[in-house]
């Protein structure tokens, strides 16, 4: 009997799910992504939350975006080892276009970046604090309307902290989960 409702209420999920119009714009999205970089710590994780703003505009897709990233890595040098840790979070305004199943995108944001160096028998581990800007380029693909994994492309300047100014920019990957 179980297995029966259960059945059933899966059946109904998957045509609702079906029923939805493929060109209909999602409102709020949540993502998840693996980003690369060329400054230490070379490799982290993000998280992101957007929401849709103008939705009756029929050709552009105009979003806000929240995003956390963080990375940590284990470094060794003669004498010792480090534990280097950068984190940021920012806001973004995204503005893109659907061609077909691909929806390439271009956005500008702010934020601010935390960068610690723990530094093994040392008293005082480095911390830096800054601000930053941000100009990004990506594309997502919509094989199906609520999955879209992303290629993101993100150049990032912060002000003038000594461990942080490299910041050119990083390479991420992930997938969006719009509703």
């Amino acid at each position: 009997m179980n297995k029966r409702i259960l059945t059933s209420v899966l059946s109904a999920a998957i045509f609702m799910i079906m029923a939805i119009p493929f060109q209909a714009q999602a409102q709020w999205g949540i993502g998840a992504s693996y980003e690369l970089r060329q400054e230490s710590p070379k490799s982290g994780f993000g998280v992101r939350v957007e929401r849709g703003i103008l939705g009756k505009v029929p050709v552009v897709d105009l979003r806000l975006r929240a995003h956390f990233s963080y990375f940590r890595e284990e470094t060794s040098f003669p004498g010792g080892t480090a534990d280097l840790t950068n984190y940021d979070y920012g806001l973004a305004a995204i503005g893109g276009v659907s061609i077909g199943l691909i929806k390439p995108y271009v956005g500008l944001g702010i934020g601010s970046t935390t960068f610690d160096a723990k530094i093994q028998n040392a008293q005082n581990p480095g911390s830096e604090n800054a601000f930053f800007w941000n100009v990004l380029v990506g594309a997502e693909v919509s094989p199906i309307p609520i999955v879209n994994p992303f290629v993101e492309y993100r150049l990032q300047q912060a002000d003038e902290p000594q461990f942080v100014k490299d910041s050119n920019g990083r390479l991420v990957f992930g997938v969006t989960l719009n509703f």
